[in-house]
């Protein structure tokens, strides 16, 4: 297997279509995106923006606004314009909102999606413009895996992989709650199929046993046939990496499942939202999520003044859970178009594609969601694991380590 190493040249095979190009003072291999005296800096975003996960979008968006703020609002003299898309959240969404992106030649670099869909679909489309995109929210681990393909050769993330956190949801479960059996559920997205294999393979390498791996449609509302199956079961705790909606009806429904009861249930950051509370209801306390260290010396130096400049410019605190991902998306972006583009004496700015590709993967800085500093394969953040629990089924009262509060370590 060829490798890609970051900073270092690629091979022939990983460019996408594009012709080698001479503008103004810039050569590059794929091609130069010019950028006249005066005209905004275009960077895409595409992450949901409407539906029952657009906490997950719209926050990202917000942590954006305000890197570009703390950036100035500019970069080498040119002010910075973000073209945010709706994925959807979902395959077709992404394919859509990449192709939009695409179709701008100006577009310089792209942030998000919030979804592993969305990006599995869109990553391609963009890279075969020439586009890289870094990524936000999206986990799985195919999408920086060493056998991801050329097509994703432009795609990075400064989120963790869920090989990691289904790793370290494994070891809660088996090592924490002492549970020797589970149930793992599943909706058809990549983050949620891959998610739950890591953590199911890592179960039973401690020793547990997985009874069974359902799936489920991502749009499905009745839940009882499925659980009454798990009932049958008995699990000692139920796993399922899925979205808002049906996870809100799984929650809910398993209360109401004679033998699922008690039986306690565990999700991801992907609920991690006011939105699930309201829709999940009293059967929400008691839910677990497992998600990032929230600790202060897990975080960057910088979280704290990013939250409270985020309460002053939007009136609330973050509203989900990625918020710090995005924001040092977008600076990782900024320093990249900082290194590499061109000034001419007109007052035009040049920046190379492959040379952004390049910079995107050799940049390391201390990030607010902590150490920023991909790998070859465009994994750029670290993972520190913990467990969240619900207190309270008032939406009003969440908040990040507040409602859901961290229960562990």
């Amino acid at each position: 297997m060829v490798r890609l190493l970051a900073g270092a040249a690629l091979p022939a095979w990983a460019f996408p279509a594009l012709a080698a190009q001479t503008f103004g003072p810039v050569t590059d291999d794929i091609g130069v995106i010019r950028i006249p005296k005066g005209a905004p800096i275009q960077i895409g975003g595409t992450w949901v923006l409407s539906g029952a996960d657009a906490p997950l979008g719209t926050d990202a968006r917000r942590a954006v606004e305000i890197a570009f703020r703390d950036a100035g609002g500019e970069v080498l003299g040119h002010p910075l314009r973000l073209n945010a898309e709706d994925d959807r959240c979902n395959a077709a969404g992404g394919q859509v909102a990449a192709t939009k992106l695409a179709a701008n030649p100006e577009t310089v670099v792209v942030l998000g999606s919030a979804c592993s869909a969305a990006a599995t679909s869109g990553a391609p489309i963009l890279w075969r413009a020439g586009i890289v995109e870094i990524c936000t929210a999206c986990t799985a681990p195919a999408l920086t895996a060493p056998g991801r393909g050329t097509d994703y050769a432009g795609f990075a993330r400064t989120v963790f992989s869920d090989s990691e956190r289904g790793k370290s949801d494994a070891t809660f479960v088996a090592e924490v709650m002492k549970a020797k059996t589970i149930v793992t559920i599943q909706d058809g997205s990549p983050n949620a199929e891959q998610l739950q294999q890591v953590m199911a393979d890592k179960f039973r390498e401690l020793g547990g046993t997985v009874l069974s791996q359902e799936a489920i449609a991502p749009t499905a509302m009745d839940m009882h046939p499925m659980l009454a199956r798990i009932a049958a079961e008995k699990p000692d705790l139920i796993y399922l990496p899925v979205f808002t909606n049906a996870a809100a009806e799984i929650v809910r429904q398993a209360k109401e499942t004679p033998g699922l009861e008690k039986t306690p249930l565990m999700g991801t950051g992907s609920l991690l939202s006011a939105d699930f509370i309201e829709a999940a209801g009293p059967a929400v306390v008691g839910f677990r999520i497992g998600y990032p260290d929230l600790s202060p010396a897990a975080k960057g130096k910088g979280y704290p003044d990013f939250v409270e400049t985020y309460k002053k410019a939007f009136g609330e605190p973050p509203i989900s859970g990625y918020q710090a991902n995005a924001y040092d998306a977008a600076m990782l972006a900024i320093k990249a178009i900082e290194q590499v583009g061109e000034t001419d004496s007109a007052g035009n700015l040049y920046i190379g594609k492959k040379a952004l590709r390049d910079a995107v993967f050799s940049i390391k800085f201390d990030g607010i969601s902590g150490p920023i500093g991909c790998d070859e394969y465009g994994e750029c953040a670290q993972f520190k694991p913990s467990v969240l629990e619900f207190i309270s089924a008032d939406p009003r009262t969440f908040g990040v380590g507040r409602n859901p509060k961290q229960i562990w370590p």
